[in-house]
């Protein structure tokens, strides 16, 4: 889990775009779990790590890069998320580029950096070489914020050195608090308001918002606490058809996206009003279904669709025929700008993960088999018809029935999906995909 934990001190890592912070990230919690590409701005919202060195743990932010002045849009967006994560931090480590040498905009980033009164720590990488590290790493003591420390975060230079200051400088340890989140990941095609959805449940602008499609490039954590209730949201970045995606970055970040459709305990969904459903819209739900998770369907931006009585049961039986493959999806329509029904969201999630780790009793579940056999059997198959002896639970979430039959030949599809249906009568199993296995003795 990436969210913040009570009592773990939170160090964040700022400087100037392509200083090499994310690889540093990296380095340090010893995965690749920053994005890191030549193309400046590739990290854009705050992106939270655990780590840990010598038996003191603590959150790592990952921030985009900061220029001060800048008047581009974006740049600005990520400047503010750096801010904020600067001001949650206990501790600060700004990363300089000692290839380059010192940047007037360092002069101003540190001068933001001591306003905040918090402990700093000056990291000078890329200092791959002997020469690097005795001249350019001396002319970084004009930034006033301290010691500099050369390391080469893609060599593994000098890393150890700076996390012993890290740790030195840290506050005293606490008693660190872990509670069980339910982990959502927000996810559908670019710009159909997965952040904007996610912000509206925060009610902070935690991510950043632009009609340009892309934005998002990570797999981010955050953790809301609603009525005492925590959910740990995972804002996703939008997911292109394959053959429009761009190797590098976009590629990395769509990566991203379908695992974190794998570690999530609910997928939602999230569909165009305008745009209805498209053929990406199926397969990112088929990517949910197949890895077994619940999923809600959120039709976004329906304060833009005009409407009569008719217009939301007519919406919804489209969105049922073009995804029946997922028929047992709740479907709930939502106006993130608004924060139309967005709550809904949290408890149709709730729900929808109670029902894929539900387990049904032997006893209960073979009643409801012979009673639907009874009702209606299963059909001929070269003669003879399919006799079920037995049947259990093996699994959940997702749910997972085997049953023993006198031979798998005699199965049809059509009287499986009768099963099933019938299970999903007496059991609910809302929003929740259920497998079934036949072995024949």
């Amino acid at each position: 889990m990436t969210a913040i934990i009570k009592g773990l001190p939170i160090v964040a890592v700022v400087g100037r775009p392509n200083v090499g912070k994310s690889t540093l990230i990296n380095r340090i919690v010893g995965g690749r779990e920053a994005i890191v590409h030549g193309e400046p701005g590739v990290t854009r919202d705050r992106l939270y790590l655990r780590s840990d060195w010598n038996g003191r743990e603590f959150l790592l932010i990952d921030t985009g890069g900061i220029l001060p002045g800048s008047t581009d849009e974006m740049l600005q967006s990520i400047q503010l998320q750096a801010e904020v994560g600067v001001a949650e931090a206990d501790l600060i480590v700004l990363v300089v580029d000692a290839q380059d040498g010192p940047n007037p905009s360092e002069g101003d980033i540190a001068h933001i950096l001591r306003r905040s009164g918090k402990p700093i720590v000056l990291a000078v990488n890329k200092a791959d070489n002997p020469q690097v590290e005795s001249t350019v790493t001396m002319e970084f003591y004009g930034l006033g914020i301290g010691e500099p420390l050369p390391i080469s975060a893609q060599h593994g230079y000098g890393i150890g050195d700076l996390l012993d200051v890290i740790v030195e400088k840290l506050p005293d340890p606490q008693e660190i608090e872990e509670l069980e989140d339910l982990k959502i990941a927000i996810v559908g095609r670019p710009n159909v308001g997965k952040s904007s959805l996610t912000n509206a449940l925060l009610g902070i602008d935690r991510m950043i918002v632009s009609s340009v499609s892309g934005t998002t490039r990570d797999a981010i954590d955050t953790l809301l606490i609603k009525d005492e209730e925590r959910f740990l949201l995972i804002d996703t970045a939008g997911i292109r058809r394959k053959s429009k995606v761009d190797y590098g970055v976009e590629q990395f970040a769509v990566v991203r996206s379908f695992k974190a459709i794998e570690r999530a305990d609910a997928v939602i969904l999230i569909i165009d009003a305008v745009d209805g459903v498209t053929d990406q819209d199926k397969k990112i739900a088929n990517a949910a279904e197949e890895e077994g998770k619940p999923i809600v369907i959120a039709v976004n931006k329906w304060d833009l669709i005009e409407k009569d009585a008719y217009t939301m049961n007519t919406f919804r039986e489209e969105v049922e025929r073009e995804l029946q493959f997922i028929k047992y999806a709740p479907i709930v329509f939502i106006s993130a700008l608004t924060k139309q029904r967005i709550f809904k969201i949290l408890e149709l999630a709730k729900e929808v993960h109670a029902s894929a780790s539900q387990h049904i009793k032997t006893g209960l579940l073979n009643s409801v088999i012979i009673e639907a056999m009874a009702m209606s059997g299963p059909p001929p198959v070269h003669g003879k018809r399919l006799r079920i002896y037995y049947s259990a639970q093996t699994g959940t979430k997702p749910p997972a029935f085997n049953f023993s039959v006198n031979g798998t030949k005699y199965l049809v599809n059509s009287y499986e999906r009768y099963l099933e249906n019938k299970l999903r009568e007496a059991f609910g199993f809302k929003g929740t995909p259920i497998r079934l296995f036949f072995k024949g003795r």
